[in-house]
């Protein structure tokens, strides 16, 4: 989670101001609260989330210690294929995690055929990583999204507008799952050597291989 820290400041000679921070990771900004604290002269710090939620020093510390045994660190892959001859499309995820001091790698991939466009396959497949995040209990965290479509990613990130219809309705089930998860994305668009995991799993679905696994990891990935 990325929070703000604001806070007021008196001098030793009296003199009192206020300050609002860059937003930084709640980890950061905890150790950075509590050196300001030390100084004698910062009162009143809260913390400000992305989503406009206020929270204590107490109640941020609290919140960080119970992640810990949550899914964190969070990074999702997702690839979409679509064959045109039989109107089949295969859906692909990869997401990286950490929890309770360990690293795991969760890929996840579905054959579907009510799907009209290489695009639609696209967003339907990040609404796949989306529903697994869930399914994790990810909530209230930054979460990495990396695809290799321009599309999506453009789209998502507002850089591109939205023109077709069902494309927006897509951008719009995924913008509200996110909000309804408290998730703040950070969109990549990368090339799919870069995403050939979940270029892969797209391809095994519409070749009706199905796979869900978790697997724990030796380091990070």
């Amino acid at each position: 989670m990325n929070v703000r820290i604001e806070l007021a400041y008196k001098t030793t000679k009296g003199t009192e101001t206020s300050f609002s921070s860059e937003e930084m990771r709640a980890a950061k900004a905890i150790l950075i609260a509590e050196d300001l604290l030390r100084t004698g002269r910062a009162k009143n710090i809260t913390f400000i989330d992305t989503h406009d939620n206020t929270w204590t020093m107490k109640d941020l510390k609290k919140f960080m210690e119970g992640i810990q045994t949550e899914p964190h660190h969070i990074t999702v892959y997702f690839d979409g294929g679509f064959d045109i001859a039989t109107r089949a499309s295969g859906l692909g995820c990869v997401i990286y995690y950490e929890q309770n001091g360990k690293f795991w790698r969760l890929r996840k991939n579905a054959l579907v055929e009510e799907l009209d466009t290489n695009n639609e396959v696209e967003y339907a497949a990040l609404y796949l990583a989306l529903q697994e995040l869930e399914g994790l209990g990810v909530h209230h965290l930054p979460v990495t999204i990396i695809g290799d479509s321009q599309v999506v990613v453009n789209q998502l990130n507002g850089e591109w507008p939205v023109f077709e219809e069902q494309l927006n309705t897509w951008a719009d089930r995924i913008e509200n799952m996110l909000q309804r998860l408290g998730i703040t994305p950070s969109y990549k668009q990368v090339s799919r050597k870069n995403n050939r995991e979940a270029d892969q799993l797209a391809s095994q679905a519409l070749k009706k291989v199905s796979i869900m696994s978790t697997i724990e990891l030796p380091h990070e990935a």
